[in-house]
């Protein structure tokens, strides 16, 4: 597979043609095969990209611009559609070539299924790896509808792989009586809130190599509606956003990310894909060092 190749057109603002120079690469993971509700956020990634056009390169929150950075945007992988292991391996054997270029990835979703061939990727080169979660659903069952792989199960097979107490869920406020058991004996679980437990936790995680995932449905419907799975009760973008900061400002060291679950046709509006292109600004600000 070519890692400098880019399989399809549009690209994230100020992104480089340079894949040699950059020193992250976001790759888009359009693949809703296994969603339980309402399919469309294999469209996510190229609209988030679309709408980064109206997007300033100058960050006000981080004193950075995109004009200081360099990252290459491969577009889209090509995943067979229908097919979800081999769109997984696909999706892995991918960011196992960025990985070992010495590049960050930074995934576009996508159902959250996508992230976990990335986890299974980014632990095997670092060993001590914690997974910083930000999601309304715990994603912990075992399966779905007797199915495992699914967009309900792969922060449970990240923690089956690196062990739950690397794990640590923010935001939390839906899933079943045995994914809350299981995340209250197993994983750092902090339901409901996420910046003030997160400014709480990263002291502990100074020095460690770190993966953020961020479903965009841990944001209230009325700030991001467009997604397949919406809950009440969720964080503000504002919220967001500073969580974001904070794990820039901190001492951890982020050697990956992903954005997931934009479903754009839920919302007409663009505020879901507004608000995730700006989240991903703010972490290729934030994280590429």
């Amino acid at each position: 597979m070519r890692l400098d190749q880019r399989y399809s057109g549009n690209v994230f603002i100020l992104s480089s043609d340079d894949y040699e120079a950059s020193r992250a690469v976001i790759y888009g993971m359009p693949m809703d095969y296994t969603v339980s509700f309402r399919p469309g956020s294999r469209f996510g990634p190229a609209r988030v990209r679309e709408v980064s056009i109206g997007l300033e390169e100058y960050s006000p929150y981080l004193d950075k611009s995109l004009e200081d950075i360099t990252y290459f945007d491969s577009g889209d992988l090509l995943l067979p559609f229908g097919n979800a292991a081999r769109s997984l391996d696909i999706i892995g054997e991918y960011v196992r070539g960025v990985l070992n270029d010495g590049k960050m990835p930074v995934g576009l979703g996508g159902e959250h299924l996508v992230s976990w061939p990335v986890i299974r990727e980014v632990y095997a080169k670092y060993p001590d790896l914690a997974i910083i979660h930000f999601d309304a659903h715990a994603d912990l069952r075992e399966s779905y509808e007797g199915e495992p792989l699914s967009h309900s199960t792969p922060l449970r097979k990240a923690a089956e792989l690196m062990g739950g107490k690397n794990i640590y869920q923010f935001g939390i406020r839906s899933g079943s009586r045995e994914e809350w058991a299981y995340a209250r004996e197993n994983i750092n679980f902090y339901p409901y809130e996420v910046l003030e437990p997160l400014k709480k936790v990263l002291p502990e995680l100074a020095g460690r190599p770190v993966y953020l995932t961020i479903d965009i449905d841990v944001l209230d419907p009325s700030c991001a509606p467009g997604t397949g799975t919406t809950e009440a009760g969720g964080i503000t973008s504002k919220e967001l956003l500073e969580a974001v900061h904070a794990i820039a400002r901190s001492e951890v060291n982020v050697v990956g990310c992903d954005l997931v679950e934009v479903a754009p046709i839920y919302d007409h509006s663009e505020m879901t894909q507004i608000v995730a292109s700006k989240v991903v600004r703010e972490m290729l600000l934030g994280f590429i060092k």
